[in-house]
């Protein structure tokens, strides 16, 4: 939740300006719902949409076959990075190596998905 602002500065990629027929939106996590993240995200112009803590839980419980809804980006993550056991032990002693390892750990999977490694 304190990075939000500094994430929504460095913003690389060029967006469209917000217009009144099509807001941009934000989808953001439990993590985020607090009224501070809200107001950055509208200060960018920006529509901020945050699922509020408990709610995902009590969806789950009235509606049969509910499902909670995982974004493809973060799952895919997870997935591939919890199999390089060095990264999830996290016994690096150097700043730069801790650093340093998920960045290899992501070039691997982006190389290996390339199709390139035989």
């Amino acid at each position: 939740m304190k990075r939000v602002k500094d994430t929504l500065d460095n913003i690389m990629a060029p967006r469209p300006a917000p217009a009144a027929g099509m807001p941009q939106g934000l989808c953001l996590d439990k993590g985020y719902d607090f009224d501070e993240a809200r107001d950055i995200a509208k200060a960018f112009g920006v529509t901020a949409r945050i699922r509020a803590r408990g709610e995902e839980t009590r969806a789950i419980k009235q509606e049969a076959g509910f499902k909670a809804r995982r974004w493809v980006v973060e799952r895919t993550h997870h997935s591939r990075m919890n199999r390089f056991r060095r990264i999830l032990a996290h016994r690096e002693r150097l700043p730069q190596t801790f650093i340093a390892m998920p960045r290899l750990a992501c070039g691997i999977i982006t190389w290996r998905a390339t199709g390139l490694m035989k």
